[in-house]
């Protein structure tokens, strides 16, 4: 596991979010080694509502096949995805920031005006899709760790 993925998995597990909620576990050392997608959905969906007790099992099983889906679409990891989704809305998808910001994934609207993305920014299928394509796009472009702190802080990335 990389350097950024384990110290965002590292804060996540010893209960630092911004939200106040239970530690979390999100996966391990080798879990995707032998495990099916089935196994990796059910892992990611205990997770969102260890986080987000709120969740219905309908909806933590939706969010993790769009983190799964969209993961493998834009070669994510799907832990990552998961940790960066905790960190940024605690895994509630009717979450709105302050400043604007939309979903699971904390997209900013404009963000994803040039992106030509199918759908409602809102829907969790396209909110986790966007925040995959920008972290994936940030990743890319600043290699992994400030590709990581830029999702977080935009342009002004903090130490």
């Amino acid at each position: 596991m990389k350097r950024a993925h384990v110290i965002l998995l590292a804060i996540l597990s010893v209960g630092l979010t911004t939200h106040g909620t239970a530690p979390v576990q999100v996966g391990g050392a080798g879990a995707h080694a032998g495990s099916t997608l089935g196994d990796e959905m059910a892992r990611i969906s205990r997770t969102l509502q260890q986080q987000n007790p709120a969740l219905s099992p309908s909806e933590s099983e939706r969010i993790s096949h769009a983190i799964v889906r969209s993961a493998a679409r834009y070669d994510l990891d799907p832990e990552l995805v998961t940790a960066v989704l905790i960190v940024e809305s605690g895994a509630r998808p009717w979450a709105r920031s302050p400043k604007g910001a939309v979903g699971l994934m904390q997209i900013m609207p404009y963000m994803v005006e040039d992106m030509r993305m199918a759908g409602n920014l809102t829907t969790i299928e396209r909110n986790v899709e966007a925040g995959c394509l920008i972290l994936a796009d940030n990743i890319r472009r600043l290699g992994e760790d400030d590709g990581i702190s830029a999702y977080f802080w935009g342009s002004n990335i903090r130490g």
